[in-house]
């Protein structure tokens, strides 16, 4: 299933998602820290949501109360995780 979120709170704009089976195959961040986030879209590549979801809800960026890896957890609950 493939998802687009705009993100809140972030320097990244937009996440967009593929999930299929509860595993995720692709994720492309739009803004943001390029490297970080190209790193972090391949480490979660094949990853079950589950685990996605465990390791990086809640986890804020500096003095922010959330970050890109929170703001994915939250597209992840609107794909009905």
């Amino acid at each position: 299933m493939k998802y687009t979120y705009n993100t809140k709170g972030t320097c990244s704009r937009v996440i967009e998602l593929d999930v299929e089976n509860g595993i995720v195959e692709k994720i492309t961040f739009i803004g943001g820290c390029d490297g970080n986030l190209h790193a972090l879209s391949n480490l979660l590549r094949g990853m079950r949501v589950e685990d996605v979801m465990a390791k990086l809800e809640g986890v804020c960026c500096g003095n922010r109360p959330t970050s890109c890896a929170d703001q994915l957890c939250q597209a992840l609950h609107e794909m009905g995780f």
